[in-house]
Formats: structure tokens, sequence, C-alpha cells
């Protein structure tokens, strides 16, 4: 069970089944008197990661059929090479990458200390025995690799209201429902990977952890003000760093342009508050940064298919 706690421990609480040690495959080996580990699908084991130390050596052989999925709960994580570069992950963040990604990496957990979960699919198992409920779906490990981890790539994912909803489920539930749960959320999360567009593909370019807390810090700004319309000019100004640089740091980060990330948070503020208020189209416009109701309209119906009356009445219903 992964736990729903604060309480810390020194060392990383990371259990290597029979199976991972076997193939060199997933994070590194735990010390002794380990945490546990479930089986939630063939080929699918879940790792609860709970740790107070600072970095952990990352020793794993160039596996094609491991992917592993990564979600931050608190802390940060970074995969960071030898030039001290990196590939991080913040509170919600999540990314998935293949054991073909390399070696030469190492775990580090910069906040000191780091809350997760990893996902561990055999793909190879995984396809030969999917879950019933994916039948017809075409979601199956080499489709998995092919579409995010590409060459070995990092496919890394800020997270948003729906992948808040998938993961949190993941933890603190009580003891007799947390299986259940997780088994669910494993499925749910699988099918938005296997909806989700794929951005072209394109390995994650490392960035100094520098820049990284720039992109975070203006990717706050940002959708903490999403009614005001932030120039990536101003931006480039109040945080000193050059507007190319701002524009492909932010995507390598959240795997998307800025524009696009910013309008998915204002399309699913603007749903929430169709279902949760009783607020007039015009209103909720203004309160997800758009001038008029018609091109709040209009992108609305351009992103989810449908006007925003439509989707208040079906799915108020």
């Amino acid at each position: 069970m992964i736990p729903d706690t604060n309480r810390k421990r020194k060392d990383i609480i990371l259990v290597m089944e029979k199976e991972i040690k076997k193939t060199g495959a997933g994070l590194p080996s735990c010390p002794q008197g380990q945490a546990e580990s479930l089986s939630l699908y063939p080929g699918i084991r879940l790792y609860p990661l709970l740790t107070e130390a600072d970095t952990a050596p990352l020793q794993q052989h160039s596996l094609k059929h491991i992917l592993e999925i990564h979600h931050c709960r608190a802390g940060r994580i970074c995969w960071k090479t030898e030039n001290e570069n990196g590939i991080h992950l913040g509170p919600g963040d999540f990314s998935l990458r293949s054991s073909d990604a390399g070696t030469d990496f190492h775990l580090c957990f910069p906040a000191g200390s780091y809350e997760g979960l990893m996902l561990h699919i055999d793909l190879e198992e995984f396809s030969a025995h999917p879950p019933e409920l994916l039948a017809g779906t075409g979601i199956e490990g080499e489709m998995l690799c092919k579409k995010w981890c590409k060459n070995g790539a990092f496919a890394s994912f800020a997270g948003n209201v729906q992948t808040d909803a998938i993961f949190s489920a993941f933890y603190g539930q009580p003891e007799h429902l947390q299986l259940a749960y997780q088994k669910i959320k494993c499925l749910e999360l699988l099918l938005f990977l296997g909806k989700k567009k794929a951005a072209p593909a394109e390995p994650l370019t490392e960035f100094q952890s520098e820049q990284v807390a720039i992109i975070r810090a203006i990717h706050d700004q940002l959708t903490q003000n999403i009614r005001q319309r932030i120039t990536i000019e101003s931006l480039s100004r109040q945080y000193l760093i050059n507007p190319t640089t701002l524009k492909e740091v932010f995507k390598s980060v959240y795997g998307s342009s800025i524009a696009a990330h910013i309008k998915e948070h204002r399309m699913e503020l603007a749903a929430q508050l169709l279902l949760e208020t009783d607020l007039h189209l015009a209103e909720i416009g203004q309160q997800v940064g758009y001038e008029s109701q018609s091109k709040f309209t209009s992108a609305f119906k351009a992103y989810y298919q449908m006007l925003p009356t439509e989707y208040r009445k079906i799915h108020r219903t």
C-alpha cells in the first residue's frame, strides 16, 4: 500500500522484486527491510517511492522491453547526467521512460525528500496478457513505447486536473480498497496515454536545473493568473531569460508550447465552472482569459468539440 503520510525515511523505499533484479531494469536496489510492491496486472507492478535521501546510484542495463512510469507526489526527482544537466519532475508531474534510455544517470532528489510511485511495465508480458478491459483498444506494450519513448527518449508531462484525478487515487485509500483503486486507475492511466496525442518524436532535451526552476516559476505565474494575457516578451524581461530559450525549455518540461499548455488550463477551468456554477458564459469566458463570449465559445468548441451550453447540459445530467 502506498501510505498517505508525510513521514520520512533515511533510505529510498524501492522494492526491487527478483524479476527486476534479474533483468537489471528499474531503479536502484533498495536497502534491506523493504516496503511492499504490488502486482496490478500481468507485467505491471506498482512501487512506492519514499525517501529522505539527496541522491541514489542508478544502475541498470539497457532493456527495450521495460517501461517505467513515474509520478511525483511531493518533493522533486531528477535524472541527472554526468554534465550535471537533468530531467526534473515536480509535484504532480509524471514521466515515461524506457529502460533503453541509457545507464549514465544519477537519481537525485533536489528537495532532500521525495514521495511518489513507479509503475514498472514488462512490455512483452503486458502485451501477451493484456487486461481484459483493454481488449480491442489497441493499447499494448509496443504501441506505448513507440508512441512515447521512441529511441529511448524520456517523455515528461506537467500534471493537470485530469492526471491529478488519476494519480491521486493511487495514494491514501483505505487498505481494503487500495488495490481495487490502483488497478482501476492503472487502466485509466493507460487509456489516457493511449488517447493523448503525442508531440513530434524528439528526445527530451536536458537543461540546467536553474533554467527548469525559472520555467516552473513562470508556469506558476501563468496558471495562477489565468485571466491575464501575459506575453512571452514580458516574461523574458521579468525572469531575464531569452525568449527562445524560454519557449524551448517550457516545451521540454511541460510537453507542449506555452500557448497550448495555458489553453488546456483555461479549458479545464472553464469546464469546471460550467459544471459547478451557474455563471453566464460571458463571465466564465472572462474568468479564463477571454475578452468576449464569442471568442470563448469558439475556443471551447474547438477544444471539446461541442458548445459550452451543450457541455453543461450533457455533463450536468
